[in-house]
Order: structure tokens, then C-alpha cells, then sequence
């Protein structure tokens, strides 16, 4: 990123389908382990979409008192562990640092849907006085932020972006450049979800945008291949400390890579469709890269948005060859949506974890399920197994209804 402060990561936290913490998690998608299985949350026999990527052996219970969890929709639960995880891996427990110079901002797609789906059943099966006086707090996209900020004293910037499935990565881009102007010193930042519910699925399953493969849960998300017919919902969190790279130092913090490029555009096109150019998508990959300083022969990894739709994948596959140019075909790229599914507004979160941790290890994970090449989708999108590649740069890409691009590139 060209102006103001360096900006590097210090901690990480994640909640998804594949378990609960970021190694996990990590195990699981190097193992190219599929978190996909049927709904277990609520009676699925009559949506057309009956699987999804289910947080498993989570209990709130571990982080806070049952009255306490009550007031709060899942979406902020999930939010609080992966935050809890974050926040002590960067050592921001012991109270050193300034809180006036620590923010939040965590994104959600919808926020607390499953709230509004319940208090909309009671309204209507039991009347206006059977409502919950929590229903607004609990429903809104912004409470993941207000109340991680709380339980934390973090009274630094606090908002949240809602920019579909777009917005954790967003959120970690403009947290970066709130700590660039010096509004901040460390930013929690990243995107959580919980969407299982059905009021949601069947309003993706109408816009026959989800996979209908429940015969095969484990082998229904597959980016990229000519079989795919739609994304799996899942739910999830997925958070990054951000920090400037002085206050770090001064902390004699663990730096695990930093965020050197941050490329957000719109497609001005359509409310649910890319771009069939791949003009919004192309322009944001080549503002990150810009940013960094990189060139398309720098570029070792890519961690594609990769939804399992006939549109998305070969509309990403065109922005990156645009972007790239004839480096777009030496340049490995991987969808974890494979096994994670779509955790539509904490994907960018978990993707950019990891991206974290392709760096740290060198190793890149798998796209899983990838049996029939398509000719629109004709990049090396690491089949199936986990590589070695030890890469320096990473760059993730995520794009959201609407229209939202948004590409964060990590270096090693």
C-alpha cells in the first residue's frame, strides 16, 4: 500500500465448518477435508438445498453465561470466538496497549438473519407483544463490531461494511488504511456469518444460485469444474489483527505477513451477476497489485473467490487472465469454498487466513472436487491435493452482489 504506515498482521482467529481455531481449520483444508453435510439446524426436507457448511461442536457456552448469549444473535457468537482467538494470539490481553488506539470492524453479508426469520414467526403467529425488545440490536449487521469492541475495551474506530459477500475482505481493507492515516494503531478487522437459516436459503435457492447435489454434501462444491451448479451456503468467522508495523515492533509482537495492497472497485452492471467482462473484478486485482509495487511474474498464489456458479468461476478466471496476462496461466490458484463452502460475508475472512497461512508454511491448499476441466476455466487451480509451492505473495479475491470487488495481496 503506497501512502502513510506499513500494515502487517499480528493475530488471527477463525470459526468455520472444518472446526473451531485457525490450526484447525488449516489442517483441514491442507488435508482437502470437506466441511459440506446435510442441514442438522433446522428441518431442511422441504428446501431445494438441504446441505451447507455447519459450525460443528460449538458451544457459546465456553466464551459466555447462557443470559449473556441470549442477547445476541449467532453471527456475533461466532464473531466472539474467532475475535477471542485473535485478539490473545497478538497478545492484547494484558491491557498495554492504549484502547483508544485499538479498533473493530467486523463485516456481515446479512448480519442476524436467523433473529429476523424467528421474531418475524412470532409477530406473525403470536402478535406484536410477543416480540423481543433485543429483536433490532440483535438483528443489525453492526453488532459483530459494537460488541467485540466491548467485551474487548477496544474504543478505537468501530463500524462494519456490508458489502454482500465482499465485506470481510473490505473490512480489512479499509482497516488497513484506517491505521495507514493514523486514526489507529491496531484494527480487529475480517467478517462473520451465520446464514444457515431458511429464509435465506430459499431466497438463494429462487435465484437458483445455490448447489442442489444433496446426494453428495462433501462433493457439491466444486469451483471451477464443468459440473458445478452453484455454491454451498456455509457460516463462519474469520478475523485479523491489523497493526502498524512501528507498533508491533515496539510490542516485539509476532508478525505473520504483511498487507501490502488493497484494490476495491464496482461493476455498475447487475445486482446479482458479475460483469461478463470481468472489467470491476480485473480492475481490482490490478489496483492491489499497483499498490504493492508488483508485478504479474511476482504474483505465487492466488486464493480465488471460487464460488462453485457457472458465472462467478468463469468471470474470475477472465479477470485474472486480464490482470495477469500470459501469468495468469503460471500462476497457481485455489478455492477453499471447495471445502468450507460459501461463507458469503466471512468468506474474505477465512480466505485471508488462509492466504496467512500458505505464507507461513508454504504449502497451498487444494481446490477439492475438481474432475472435469471446463474450457472457460483453464487456469492451474491446484487439483484436488495441497502443493508446496513456498510462496512469498498471496493475493485473495472476493466479489459480492451488487457488484462489490474487492483483492488484498499479503507478502510473505
Amino acid at each position: 500500500m503506497t501512502e502513510g504506515r506499513r500494515v502487517v498482521v499480528t493475530g488471527m482467529g477463525v470459526v468455520s465448518c472444518l472446526g473451531v481455531g485457525v490450526e484447525t481449520f488449516w489442517a483441514g483444508l491442507v488435508q482437502g477435508r470437506s466441511g459440506i453435510a446435510p442441514i442438522t439446524s433446522f428441518d431442511a426436507s422441504q428446501l431445494r438445498c438441504r446441505i451447507a457448511g455447519e459450525v460443528k461442536d460449538f458451544d457459546i457456552a465456553n466464551y459466555m453465561p447462557p443470559k449473556e448469549a441470549r442477547r445476541l444473535d449467532r453471527f456475533c457468537h461466532l464473531a466472539v470466538a474467532a475475535s477471542d482467538e485473535a485478539v490473545k494470539q497478538a497478545g492484547l490481553t494484558d491491557g498495554s496497549v492504549d484502547p483508544t488506539r485499538i479498533g473493530v470492524l467486523i463485516g456481515s453479508g446479512i448480519g442476524g438473519i436467523i433473529t429476523l426469520n424467528a421474531q418475524s414467526r412470532i409477530l406473525n403467529e403470536r402478535g406484536a407483544a410477543k416480540n423481543s425488545p433485543l429483536t433490532v440490536p440483535m438483528m443489525i449487521s453492526d453488532m459483530a463490531s459494537g460488541y467485540v469492541s466491548i467485551r474487548h475495551g477496544f474504543k478505537g474506530p468501530n463500524l462494519a461494511v456490508v458489502t454482500a459477500c465482499a465485506s470481510a475482505s473490505h473490512s480489512i481493507g479499509e482497516a488497513a488504511w484506517i491505521i495507514k492515516r493514523g486514526d489507529a494503531d491496531i484494527m480487529l478487522a475480517g467478517g462473520t456469518e451465520a446464514c444457515i437459516d431458511a429464509l435465506g436459503l430459499t431466497g438463494f435457492s429462487a435465484m437458483k444460485a445455490l448447489s442442489e447435489n444433496n446426494d453428495d454434501p462433501t462433493g457439491a462444491s466444486r469451483p471451477f469444474d464443468a459440473n458445478r451448479d452453484g455454491f454451498v451456503p456455509a457460516e463462519g468467522a474469520g478475523v485479523l489483527i491489523l497493526e502498524s508495523l512501528e507498533s508491533a515492533q515496539k510490542r516485539n509482537a509476532t508478525i505473520l505477513a504483511e498487507l501490502v495492497g488493497y484494490g476495491l472497485t464496482g461493476d455498475a452492471y447487475h445486482i446479482t451477476a458479475p460483469d461478463a467482462d470481468a472489467d470491476g473484478a480485473r480492475r481490482a486485482i490490478e489496483n492491489a497489485m499497483a499498490q504493492a509495487g508488483l508485478a504479474a511474474e511476482q504474483l505465487d498464489y492466488v486464493n480465488a473467490h471460487g464460488t462453485s456458479t457457472p458465472l462467478n468461476d468463469k468471470g474470475e478466471t477472465l479477470a485474472l487472465k486480464k490482470a495477469l496476462g500470459a501469468e495468469a496461466y503460471n500462476t497457481p490458484v485455489s478455492s477453499i469454498k471447495s471445502m468450507t463452502g460459501h461463507a458469503l460475508g466471512a468468506a474474505g475472512g477465512l480466505e485471508c487466513v488462509a492466504c496467512i497461512k500458505a505464507l507461513q508454511t508454504g504449502i497451498a491448499p487444494p481446490t477439492i472436487n475438481y474432475q472435469t476441466p471446463d474450457p472457460d476455466c483453464d487456469l492451474d487451480y491446484i487439483p484436488n491435493q495441497a502443493r508446496e509451492l513456498k510462496p512469498q505473495t498471496a493475493l485473495n479475491i472476493n466479489l459480492g452482489f451488487g457488484g462489490h470487488n474487492a483483492a488484498l495481496l499479503f507478502r510473505k
